[in-house]
């Protein structure tokens, strides 16, 4: 049913608390953000109409690409994705055309570029509807080893606002 679909694929990077012990600190510490961080993956549909999946709480320098091969295998293998140039050299990911070093790009794939980034742009509003949050929008100073149930339980009440989310009839009776 999915792959009926080109799923969009992004990811963004939360501040968190500088761990103690050295190791721990040097695995969160991202040179991209000059802080200790960690990255978060979203994966919606076309329209932005639902979150299809959600990895939280990788260590923040991963790289895109990386944190989309280690969860690819969650989707079948023909599957198509919709990513930005972080995702670039994926087979399975369609991503905007890149500016040759030392060139320019032709009107023709600035064009291109344009329309592929207005179908992609859902998921940078979908991602703005989760950062709404202030546990999400700034550092995160609870614990982090509960950081992947937070980031998931916002998720689901994202889901909830928007109207992907339906519960059981019992649970929706019962608060009504």
């Amino acid at each position: 049913m999915l792959t009926d679909y080109e799923l969009i694929v992004d990811s963004y990077e939360q501040v968190r608390e500088r761990p103690g012990d050295n190791k721990e600190q040097e695995k969160y510490y991202s040179g991209k953000a000059s802080k200790h961080t960690f990255k978060i993956q979203i994966i919606i549909l076309p329209n932005g109409s639902d979150i299809v999946d959600v990895v939280a709480g990788e260590p923040g320098p991963k790289s895109d690409i990386t944190l989309f091969r280690e969860n690819r295998d969650n989707f079948e293998p023909q599957q198509k994705f919709q990513g930005d140039l972080g995702y670039l050299g994926e087979d399975l990911i369609d991503t905007p055309i890149k500016t040759p070093r030392k060139g320019k790009l032709t009107i023709d794939q600035k064009q291109q570029n344009q329309e592929f980034s207005s179908k992609r742009v859902f998921v940078e509003h979908r991602i703005r509807s989760v950062k709404i949050f202030r546990v999400v929008q700034e550092r995160f100073r609870l614990n982090p080893k509960k950081y992947a149930e937070v980031i998931l339980t916002i998720c689901g009440l994202v889901r909830f606002r928007i109207g992907a989310l339906i519960l059981p009839p019992e649970i929706h009776a019962s608060s009504a």
